[in-house]
């Protein structure tokens, strides 16, 4: 999938998220968030200037979140996002009421809505991890001018295809048909079983 279609599949499919900011003694704080849109530019929701999440997202604007959608765990794919986050105003806040026409339960009137404000993700990192595939697949995204996160196992030349990893792997994703072996980073849990099993400290955690 593309970054785009990612962004996508939050706002369609997943659209209600768990959100984490930081509060003014650096403490980690969740509350649930809609994300209503997106764009080129980014991810889109809104929230009220008289809410903590508010004074929250403007004193610190490293935000993240993660959204869930299936049935159980085992038909479930959560899209994760690392980010920051830019106050635009109500420039989109009537095209957010139209695309999300819940909303005007909330918020029945104009001049209710006179305190909602929009923020706009516009940079950023996500991953997508899907348990309902077997193996399991997970890749990487971006938002904005951000570099896609490098991270995980990864086996350098010192390995010696014992096999030992390829043993311990949940998900049989590594490929020993070569030398150094190769983990198919697509399909892997990123659990460690086989950086703690290694007689010759070949794989590396990045």
């Amino acid at each position: 999938m593309t970054s785009n279609e990612c962004l996508a599949y939050i706002v369609n499919e997943i659209h209600s998220t768990v959100f984490a900011t930081v509060d003014k003694n650096g403490n980690p704080v969740t509350c649930a968030i809609d994300i209503m849109d997106y764009d080129e530019n980014g991810l889109y929701f809104l929230t009220a200037k008289g809410k903590s999440f508010y004074d929250r997202l403007k004193n610190h604007s490293h935000i993240a979140f993660t959204g869930t959608k299936g049935r159980d765990t085992l038909s479930s794919i959560a899209v994760s996002v690392q980010g920051k986050v830019r106050e635009i105003g109500s420039d989109r806040l009537t095209s957010l009421f139209e695309k999300n026409s819940y909303m005007t339960a909330i918020y029945p009137t104009v001049e209710s809505r006179n305190a909602l404000t929009v923020f706009r993700i516009y940079e950023g990192t996500g991953e997508w991890f899907d348990l309902s595939k077997k193996p399991i697949e997970r890749f990487s995204f971006s938002i904005g001018n951000r570099e896609e996160n490098i991270h995980g196992y990864f086996v350098n030349e010192q390995c010696i295809n014992c096999k030992l990893c390829y043993s311990k792997c949940p998900q049989k994703c590594i490929d020993y048909s070569t030398t150094p072996v190769q983990i198919i980073q697509k399909n892997c849990l990123h659990c460690g079983n086989c950086y703690e099993v290694c007689p010759v400290r070949a794989i590396e955690k990045r």
